[in-house]
């Protein structure tokens, strides 16, 4: 893709899952890589990384604490000279109705929303240096739509599609654009885990929420978010992917047999 090789990214909670798939093909096109990560398991990830030839950085830490977000982008300005791109896609899982305490909302927020405006916060400075750069922020089919006992995990979702919205309008005249991807069903960690990491016997049930009559692959967010910071997607600012195999565009009608677990990215 034009524009991407030897620029400079961060991605939040690139040690798993979406993240990761999004952070080991921005390697492919050139792109050097900080990425953060909530547990240890980030240093592996990075290990791995390095192995295969990838310029990478792994920063562990909490995207609900702002000195945290201040450290991420300190250390990929120390690291690498300059920030280009961010990509913010971690965020918390916690998927709560009537139920959900005040200390889970926070959470919710903190992590979600208001971690993605704090990293652009951080960011916006170094890309302002290099006249310009984007940004990707992850939401979700979740932003969109009503699912049983989510109040906390979806209305996060709906604030970063405003965030977005917001942001790109402000950042505009910096030369920065910003972008929303939506995925549906992708088999990461948590959809595994609510399947009981039995692809065979849920993927097919699960898929007739799709028009693709399947779930996704991380890869398959991968190549849209890479799109999005590159060249070829000049001129494309407040907009929204959806990576969903057709969910959202899909009514009642093409529904099926559904299981009543409700899930997403």
């Amino acid at each position: 893709m034009r524009g991407l090789k030897g620029k400079v990214a961060i991605v939040t909670g690139g040690a798993t899952g979406i993240g990761r798939a999004i952070m080991e093909r921005l390697c492919l096109e050139g792109v050097a890589v900080t990425f953060s990560g909530i547990s240890d398991g980030g240093t592996s990830t990075e290990q791995q990384c390095m192995k295969r030839g990838y310029p990478v950085q792994f920063v562990r830490g909490d995207m609900a604490e702002e000195a945290f977000c201040k450290r991420l982008a300190d250390a990929a300005v120390a690291r690498w000279g300059k920030i280009n791109y961010l990509v913010n896609n971690a965020f918390s899982f916690i998927a709560k109705g009537i139920d959900a305490t005040r200390a889970e909302w926070l959470r919710s927020m903190s992590v979600g929303p208001m971690g993605y405006a704090t990293m652009a916060q951080y960011v916006v400075p170094a890309m302002r240096r290099e006249g310009g750069g984007a940004i990707v922020n992850l939401s979700s089919i979740s932003a969109h739509i009503a699912q049983p006992n989510r109040w906390t995990y979806n209305a996060a979702k709906g604030a970063v599609n405003q965030l977005t919205r917001c942001m790109a309008l402000d950042l505009s005249a910096d030369n920065i654009r910003v972008n929303t991807l939506s995925p549906g069903w992708i088999w990461t960690r948590e959809v595994d885990k609510a399947a009981g990491n039995d692809r065979s016997k849920w993927g097919p049930v699960w898929g007739k929420f799709h028009m693709l009559r399947r779930l996704g692959e991380v890869e398959e967010c991968a190549g849209p978010a890479a799109f999005l910071l590159s060249d070829d997607a000049s001129f494309i600012t407040a907009a929204e992917i959806m990576v969903d195999g057709g969910y959202h565009g899909m009514g009642s009608e093409g529904l099926g047999e559904v299981s009543s677990f409700a899930g997403s990215n």
